[in-house]
């Protein structure tokens, strides 16, 4: 008997059993492709930090052609959509209670003879302050919207005066966006989907691994061999680092081809990186595993990593607005390095010098739970 404390032999026996294993559970094969479609298509359309087309309500009481210029300056915008005019405020109310119009534009009766005589007509703009994201967009929205048309007026009626525009004193502000010049939130998202994908389908894949052993009661047939937990943890963990992979490159591809979210840096060392994050994701689901001793435990184990995984990550919501404490949580999940490479990569094209403190933080994690795995399924064997 072989009594080493590593036998290839031993491990490419547990290897062989694991790749049958999944060959005969056709969830184990489905998986890594359905849902990266059906996350990428779900996340990738409904999760997104642009607003445009507010349902919005008029209320003019001018009615006068400057207030119609008015109105269109807000509709031409995109940001608003007027699907309602109303006559009078408390139909305006009724509709922004009902939740038809998000916000209410207010335009008053002296508004016209108060542009014409010099003086500045007070307009009104009412919103649902119900979704915070919705409600800043259309302030902040309807403020420069407002502001560019008393502008554009003032300068139409200093041509007909005759006094040139130009010759006014102005400040000018020259505004660069790099990396995502159009502001897509479609390319901040799409990539950390891909991540936030690679993790949950890794994490559920590993994290039965041994739970099923134990429910089938075959774990006992595997504690008389002479197979080391080592041999057994790592050769279990292989054929789903060959799935994790295929699902990693078939998640890129939808980023690529299907959303258009092209690769700025480096794509091999992209591809390196992410194997690597499918290595500690996998190593998360083994520890889950070795805990886990029926299949609610394993899934309620799951529920425990992915759900703080999409809060406090950086998935959706910037770590730099958190709170210091919560800010620190961030920084014990592996998915939060993973994003800032990911998005390194791919949005602003930067190298592994600039990614090293990630790289390493996923190394160090990936060692720390893969050797706690082993250790765990070492004192079970005891």
């Amino acid at each position: 008997m072989n009594n080493s404390l590593f036998d290839i032999k031993r491990f490419k026996s547990i290897i062989k059993k694991e790749f049958i294993q999944v060959r005969r559970d056709p969830v184990s094969l489905r998986l890594p492709l359905v849902m990266p479609i059906i996350f990428m298509l779900l996340f990738g359309y409904a999760v997104t930090t642009e607003v445009d087309n507010i349902s919005t309500v008029v209320f003019d009481q001018s009615m006068t052609q400057d207030s119609r210029d008015y109105v269109e300056k807000f509709i031409v915008s995109d940001y608003f959509t007027v699907n309602y005019y109303v006559n009078s405020e408390g139909e305006m109310i009724d509709l922004i209670d009902s939740g038809k119009a998000k916000a209410g534009l207010v335009i008053p009766s002296d508004f016209s003879i108060k542009l014409k005589t010099g003086k500045s007509p007070k307009t009104q703009l009412i919103i649902d302050g119900t979704d915070p994201t919705t409600a800043r967009t259309a302030m902040n929205s309807g403020i420069i919207i407002s502001e560019q048309y008393s502008r554009t007026y003032k300068e139409t009626s200093l041509k007909m005066l005759g006094v040139s525009a130009a010759a006014l004193p102005s400040t000018e502000i020259n505004v660069r966006v790099w990396y995502n010049p159009g502001l897509e939130s479609r390319k901040f998202t799409i990539p950390a989907l891909v991540g936030l994908i690679l993790q949950n389908i890794t994490v559920m894949l590993t994290a039965f691994a041994l739970v099923r052993e134990k429910e089938r009661s075959t774990i006992e047939q595997l504690i008389v061999t002479p197979v080391r937990p080592v041999e057994l943890i790592l050769g279990k963990l292989v054929p789903y680092i060959i799935i994790g992979c295929v699902s990693f490159l078939f998640a890129l591809s939808l980023c690529v081809f299907w959303f258009s979210v092209g690769i700025e840096g480096n794509l091999l060392l992209l591809l390196v990186l992410g194997f690597l994050f499918v290595f500690c994701s996998l190593s998360i689901g083994m520890l889950i595993s070795t805990f886990a001793r029926n299949q609610l435990q394993a899934m309620m184990s799951m529920v425990l990593v992915i759900l703080p995984s999409i809060l406090l990550s950086g998935f959706i919501f910037p770590r730099e607005a958190m709170p210091a404490a919560i800010n620190f949580l961030g920084y014990l999940i592996p998915l939060t390095y993973f994003l800032d490479i990911i998005r390194g990569i791919v949005l602003k094209g930067i190298g592994a010098g600039y990614l090293l403190n990630d790289i390493f933080a996923l190394c160090i994690f990936t060692f720390v739970i893969l050797s706690i795995s082993v250790l765990r399924f070492k004192k079970s064997l005891d």
